[in-house]
């Protein structure tokens, strides 16, 4: 039987992703496609997927530069429902004759929306909406048969729709928490507009998953690039099942871990009843970040120098395949999709090399958000502790660190980082992600009546279910003053503690 299916076009929004995300929380399966992908690829899509609807993502560009993507207008006529967001929604403005320009008052972040017509996607909302705008361009008129649904003070046409065609327009982001009822509007048009029925589940993945390995792989052998984290531990359990004696599991100690993190990592390896490799790398990876500064170029040279240690592990077990634990946010982030832009690099995609010397590599996560490998996880019967273990960047703390990497800077930020974590942990009921930075700025101090002149050391507390959005955490006072004292006493060099407010977006969750 089909599946019912959501197709949304990649215009190269960093939210598009987060679209196909929400969809999937409502139980419908969702597939991103190329954004300018033909009327006839689409009937090649549903022969094998029962397709109800289609959603327009945002993207970076004006409809108007050149260059900037389009999509088949036939879509528009295939009679299947669209939704169109932000970049989506003035696509199909301009394509069917309504009137897009430039706005003279930009709208980045909370806005107001009037409702005009609480009805279609609409359907259950107040008159008046709390929404996240993130645009330049506005539609200033609306095509022929279609009305304004919405509107903010700078934005005359912020939703449109003609009923009768299934066709939809919104200005704002729907899929992002911030559009307080924005979750209701995007399951309006799933069942109200598109008729989907709510069958899909990721529990239902994990056959599918161990089958792509066993096919991958076939009689050979593989090795799994192990961290610890829930995606490569889930990528860990589902490649056992599908290959047995012939995974080995490769943890590679680049020297950037949290601290008793080798430790933790040796253990939970063990769990999963396969060989086990621990390749102590820290000397070889802190002398190749020797001068790096760069962000960017952390990345790329830890991604790079981890390829080439796993495949002098692999040569030394006779295995020809790679399997990493990549999911949905970190192919999105390092501008992966057609039309993205790289917000950040992650060493295990865009700082991988071009060549590597492997048969294949295999990354059966790769469409899923956190919280779906999370639920995945638990469902195989994952422990409780790798299911929940808070997210920790491939490069670890080299990217917590602002600036060149050294010796000396690793052994400060590891302490004031288990300072700050475990004073976060024994408060009860911690944030999403928590941990510390170590920043590039120097300031002076007092310490024993003299003058101190050390490092500042950031603390960063983020709520998230995805990672593709994130707000800072309300952590108490008494909390954040414990950490202060501590780490300015306890860490030498360190005279001042800072807290980080910022929400993602505008920032990253990571300051790197």
């Amino acid at each position: 039987m089909k599946k019912d299916t959501i197709l949304v076009l990649d215009f190269g929004g960093q939210y598009c992703h987060l679209i196909a995300r929400r969809v999937r929380e409502n139980g419908v399966y969702s597939e991103i496609v190329p954004s300018d992908i033909s009327v006839d690829a689409l009937a090649g899509i549903r022969e094998r997927l029962n397709v109800r609807g289609i959603i327009l993502s945002g993207g970076p560009a004006s409809i108007y530069e050149n260059g900037a993507p389009q999509m088949d207008r036939g879509l528009l006529d295939s009679g299947l429902p669209v939704l169109g967001l932000c970049y989506g929604h003035q696509l199909i403005a301009h394509y069917l004759g309504g009137k897009v320009d430039s706005s003279e008052i930009k709208e980045f972040g909370n806005a107001i929306a009037s409702i005009k017509e609480s009805s279609g996607i609409f359907k259950g909302l107040d008159k008046r909406e709390q929404v996240w705008m993130s645009h330049g361009d506005t539609v200033l008129a609306v095509p022929a048969g279609f009305v304004v649904m919405a509107s903010t003070e700078s934005c005359p046409v912020a939703a449109f729709a003609s009923a009768k065609r299934g066709i939809y327009g919104v200005q704002w982001h729907p899929e992002v928490v911030h559009t307080k009822n924005g979750a209701r509007i995007i399951s309006n048009f799933l069942f109200g507009i598109c008729g989907c029925k709510a069958t899909w589940r990721v529990d239902d993945l994990i056959g599918g998953y161990v089958r792509e390995v066993g096919r991958a792989v076939g009689q050979g052998r593989a090795i799994i690039a192990l961290s610890g984290g829930v995606d490569s531990m889930t990528t860990g359990a589902i490649a056992s099942k599908a290959l047995g004696a012939r995974l080995i599991a490769v943890f590679v100690d680049h020297g950037f871990m949290r601290k008793g993190e080798p430790e933790q990592i040796d253990l939970l390896a063990r769990k999963l009843g396969v060989t086990y490799i621990h390749v102590d790398a820290r000397q070889r990876f802190l002398e190749r970040l020797s001068g790096v500064t760069s962000p960017e170029e952390k990345r790329k040279v830890i991604g790079n120098e981890f390829v080439k240690v796993f495949e002098e592990a692999a040569g030394k077990v006779d295995a020809d395949y790679l399997l990493q634990g990549t999911i949905y946010p970190d192919r999105i982030e390092s501008g992966r999709s057609k039309n993205a832009v790289v917000i950040k690099t992650h060493h295990n995609v865009g700082g991988m090399p071009t060549k590597i010397k492997f048969k294949g590599l295999i990354e059966p996560l790769r469409e899923l958000y956190k919280d779906e490998v999370r639920r995945l996880a638990s469902s195989m019967g994952l422990p409780e502790d790798i299911v929940n273990r808070q997210p920790f960047p491939g490069p670890g703390l080299a990217v917590r660190i602002v600036g060149e990497v050294t010796y000396e800077k690793l052994e400060l930020l590891r302490q004031a980082d288990h300072i700050a974590t475990s004073e976060i942990a024994a408060a009860g009921r911690p944030p999403w992600q928590y941990f510390a930075v170590l920043t590039d700025t120097k300031s002076t101090g007092v310490k024993g009546d003299a003058r101190a002149y050390g490092y500042t050391v950031a603390i960063r507390a983020v709520e998230s279910a995805d990672a593709m959005t994130a707000t800072f955490s309300r952590i108490p006072y008494d909390v954040l003053e414990r950490i202060s004292t501590r780490i300015t006493n306890e860490v030498g060099d360190v005279v001042r503690v800072v807290y980080d407010i910022t929400n993602k977006p505008p920032s990253t969750i990571e300051w790197e």
